[in-house]
């Protein structure tokens, strides 16, 4: 039942798919039940698999405790259609598994699903930041708001020595400042991944650097980002309605109002959203946004923060702005406490996520995880959207930093014609060794924190520390035996927790007893 965590990478969904079939196939318990008079061993009931497999993804890290017990049904109905599980009759493929008593078990081989390679049976091979020269990073006095200093320039694939030639010997056009700041999104962005390469989850020559800028400069007073083109923006009916639930009950005075004139107002927003041709973050980085939910652990949740401030920056400004929009009326509904029930059974916060998690992310191909990975990334976009959509001022420094060095340089031609010392400065080229063990101490140090502050957690009875202790051991065995190398540095920790007073009746001196005869 313990979280196993799914680190970045390509084909992250498919990936977390086969670790939650691993999961469920060697946890399930099996039993024997009888069922039309007939005796079936090594089987399970569907409620018995809801109840596990609900407690199971509700407690990993990947998923979260916003997943609902029908979601997990509905998970368990992929389940029976990719023959993961099978009746007890051996029948599967169809989707008619329901939350009652009805018997199924799994079948002899688990059928997990391959991780897709290219044409020649390989991986293409991507151009990664360690195999490019020209690369630069930050040295100046300003710091990023999550203490990484570093800032990454655009690669230059050709000669560094001709390059910078060929960029003194010109003035800096505005295409140029856009590629900077496209790359220097991108650069940053992989580093806050920890990947090789971005190629693996998006395709950098589809992105349009002309939004990044728009979405960093065009906004309004609270940061929301403004249309020059009206048509795009979201129709003048649905803002309304919008800001009817936001603002509820402070609402128009000229609007009507009746009973469940509120849940009228909600299904109009709803219906917009659905009809919209494509979720608000775009098939286009379906993979990308996956790859960000690897950072949700409560170590890295800065990071995570950070990369979806990064991320959204790429998407179409119209698109954008309906994001916010929507995010803060969704975080304003569920924060309201004299809003009325939108729903009979589920409450306000839970039906908001289930709602519009669909029109925020999903697959433009049908992928079985897609409405569980959808809310956990709505969740924790509603939570933190106020940092998020807002604009990174170090971005905006380190890329204006940038355009003033690379002027600085076109108008003196050499360092020593008395030119101050430039913000940025070429560092050398690593080895691909070197990189993966920076990128390995990096992840270690974010884990080692993680279990110091577990040691450190006064609110954490000893009982659950030791709990949480010997899981972190099952999972990071290395980390743990650096920090409690013996078993007496192990115990020692838990040696200051007061002794418990004898029995008063044991320290009381012996007197003679007495007799009931005497």
């Amino acid at each position: 039942m313990e979280s196993h965590v799914i680190t970045p990478g390509p084909y992250r969904a498919t990936k977390l798919w086969n670790e939650v079939t691993k999961l469920f196939r060697a946890g399930m318990p099996l039993k024997k039940h009888r069922q039309h008079f007939k005796v079936y061993s090594n089987c399970f009931t569907a409620t018995s698999a809801v109840d596990w497999l609900h407690e199971l993804l509700r407690n990993n890290s990947n998923f979260g405790p916003e997943v609902t017990r029908h979601q997990t049904v509905q998970l368990l109905k992929k389940f029976l259609k990719n023959h993961v599980i099978e009746d007890v009759k051996g029948r599967w493929g169809f989707e008619d598994l329901e939350d009652s008593s009805q018997l199924y078990r799994f079948p002899s081989t688990s059928p997990l699903k391959p991780i897709p390679v290219g044409p020649q049976g390989v991986r293409k091979r991507s151009v990664s930041l360690k195999d490019r020269e020209g690369f630069f990073k930050l040295r100046g006095s300003k710091k990023f708001d999550h203490e990484i200093q570093e800032n990454i320039s655009p690669a230059v694939e050709d000669s560094t020595t001709d390059t910078h030639s060929e960029e003194n010997s010109r003035d800096i056009t505005e295409e140029d400042i856009q590629d900077i700041w496209k790359n220097v999104t991108l650069t940053h962005l992989q580093k806050l991944l920890g990947l090789p390469s971005l190629d693996d989850v998006l395709n950098p020559t589809q992105i349009d650097s002309c939004f990044i800028v728009y979405n960093m400069t065009k906004v309004n007073k609270h940061g929301v980002v403004t249309l020059d083109d009206k048509t795009d923006d979201l129709p003048h009916w649905v803002l309304s309605a919008m800001k009817c639930l936001a603002n509820w009950p402070k609402f128009d005075s000229n609007q009507p109002s009746y009973p469940g004139f509120e849940r009228d107002v909600f299904k109009t927003v709803s219906d917009y959203f659905y009809s919209l041709p494509q979720p608000l973050l775009t098939f286009q980085y379906y993979e990308l946004f996956v790859n960000v939910l690897g950072l949700l652990q409560p170590a890295l949740e800065r990071l995570a923060v950070e990369a979806l401030q990064l991320c959204t920056l790429l998407l179409p400004p119209a698109s954008r702005r309906k994001l916010q929009l929507l995010l803060r009326m969704m975080s304003r509904m569920s924060q309201n406490v004299d809003m009325p029930r939108l729903h009979d059974v589920i409450g306000t916060r839970t039906l908001m996520v289930q709602t519009f998690s669909r029109c925020v992310l999903r697959c433009e191909e049908e992928v079985d995880l897609d409405e569980l990975l959808a809310t956990r990334l709505l969740s924790f976009l509603m939570d933190h959207h106020q940092e998020i959509l807002q604009v990174p001022v170090y971005l905006r420094n380190a890329v204006e930093d940038h355009i003033a060095y690379l002027r600085s340089q076109t108008r003196h031609s050499g360092i020593g014609s008395g030119v101050a010392m430039p913000t940025y400065s070429f560092c050398r080229q690593i080895s691909t060794q070197e990189f993966e063990e920076q990128k390995l101490s990096v992840s270690q140090a974010a884990i080692a924190d993680l279990l110091e502050s577990i040691l450190k957690d006064k609110a954490m009875s000893v009982k659950e520390k030791k709990k949480k202790l010997k899981l972190f051991q099952k999972e990071y065995p290395d980390i743990y035996f650096r920090r409690f190398p013996t078993t007496e540095s192990e115990v020692k920790l838990f040696a200051d927790k007061p002794k418990i007073k004898p029995p008063l009746l044991i320290s009381i001196k012996k007197t003679k007893a007495f007799s009931i005869r005497n």
